[in-house]
């Protein structure tokens, strides 16, 4: 400390120069309580606000149970009803053939498909007409000697033996001329067998010959086929013979009051159209090889009409059986099932709960639910990444016509259909029959 006296104004000067490590930190440790005490002083306005809490919109759907009718769905080819074999009974060379014998002619019932050289035919049938009038006077001849004899005998001028071969006489002469007149008549009849004719209106599949060639006698020469009625043999598997209205204990063919309503639909000349048809009866057995149970729906050609084309042989139609009516079932976009046959539903507070539910069927758009669900609970239909019990969200409203949804815009990608779809819902119950893979279940 100076012995001179210093100001007051000069002692901070004196404490700079005399103790310099000292002095910076304590003016940097004043200056921060100054500051300190600045602020402590002028806190700044808290205004408050209110916390929006944003929720997940969801869409949903307010189930409601109902009756539907459940549909088999299977496939096939139309086959016809009657087809067969045109075989020749006689042999011969063939002299005349129709117009309509090519393949895809067509014939009506009774027409003449072709004709069979005759000439031979017809000679045997003037020799057996030739051997019926001999016969029928030698039968004559040994009728009258039989009736002589036996007046002879009865006034005793005959003996028994005269009449014993006198009505032997009698006996060979009638077989004689029975034998002559079966032979006149098979010899009548492979004259009128070497004209062929049509046993029914239809269409020729494939024919094997030509004019001028010699047949034999039960040579296969054309396949034929009527157009009254077409089938088509549907493959159905061991579960969908469940869905069908079939009585019990039926047998092979159906009754009228029993057949049910089939629709087909096939692609013809690059357009689509649908044939009205009946399921007329079911095969005996399960084959083998495909495990397959054979239904088979029939339609008439009466029953067409001029808008669309005929059900053509060998066109391959997909079919829609109609089947039984169920009770009680709720109906499901096949996009709000999730893992473990489980859905999403909010209760009153639009939080989700999942709950585990019994799927009757599986369609190609949806779902058929027969159990899990009250009717008027909400179900939720955006397929969530992430879901978690209890969870809040925010429930969209409900379109007036639910099925016209699109939800393709909401598809989610592989990964998020790996962690909330559900895998049965990837599978579509009405698989096709692998038969006849183009071949419900």
């Amino acid at each position: 400390m100076p012995n001179t006296k210093l100001g007051w104004n000069q002692y901070p000067k004196y404490f700079l120069q005399q103790y310099p490590r000292l002095a910076w930190p304590l003016i940097v440790l004043a200056g921060t309580l100054l500051i300190s005490i600045v602020l402590i002083k002028n806190p700044p306005e808290i205004v408050p606000r209110e916390v929006v809490v944003s929720y997940k919109p969801v869409r949903i759907k307010t189930v409601q149970a109902e009756s539907i009718f459940l549909s088999v769905r299977s496939q096939g080819t139309v086959q016809p009803r009657t087809e067969s074999d045109l075989i020749p009974e006689v042999s011969g060379q063939l002299n005349w053939l129709s117009p309509a014998m090519v393949n895809g002619g067509y014939f009506e019932k009774g027409d003449i498909l072709l004709r069979i050289d005759s000439a031979d035919y017809k000679t045997l049938q003037d020799r057996s007409a030739s051997a019926v009038n001999r016969t029928q006077i030698e039968f004559e001849t040994a009728s009258a000697e039989y009736r002589r004899t036996v007046k002879l005998h009865q006034q005793s001028l005959a003996s028994a033996s005269q009449l014993e071969i006198s009505q032997r006489g009698y006996r060979v002469a009638e077989s004689n001329l029975v034998d002559a007149k079966i032979n006149l008549k098979q010899a009548q009849l492979d004259v009128d067998r070497t004209i062929i004719k049509a046993p029914f209106t239809g269409r020729i599949r494939s024919e094997h010959v030509d004019l001028g060639q010699f047949i034999s006698r039960g040579e296969v020469i054309a396949r034929i086929y009527a157009t009254d009625f077409v089938e088509v043999r549907l493959p159905l598997a061991n579960k969908q013979l469940g869905y069908l209205n079939l009585p019990d204990g039926y047998r092979g063919q159906l009754s009228v009051e029993d057949e049910t309503d089939v629709i087909l639909i096939g692609n013809y000349a690059d357009e689509e159209y649908e044939w009205q048809a009946k399921l007329v009866r079911t095969e005996a057995e399960i084959d083998a090889r495909s495990r397959m149970f054979y239904a088979v729906a029939r339609t008439a050609v009466s029953d067409w009409d001029g808008r669309k084309p005929p059900l053509m042989v060998g066109l391959f139609v997909q079919a829609e059986i109609k089947g039984r009516i169920v009770d009680e079932v709720m109906v499901l976009p096949r996009i709000a099932m999730r893992d473990n046959n489980q859905v999403l539903v909010l209760d009153s507070d639009n939080r989700i709960h999942f709950r585990e539910v019994s799927i009757l069927r599986i369609q190609p758009n949806e779902v058929l639910i027969n159990g899990g669900l009250l009717s008027g609970e909400r179900v939720v239909l955006t397929p969530l990444q992430v879901a978690v019990e209890g969870m809040k969200v925010k429930p969209l409203p409900e379109p007036v016509a639910l099925d016209a949804l699109d939800f393709e815009d909401e598809a989610v990608s592989e990964p998020a259909q790996q962690q909330g779809a559900s895998p049965a819902a990837a599978m579509f119950i009405d698989v096709q029959p692998p038969s006849l893979q183009d071949q419900n279940e």
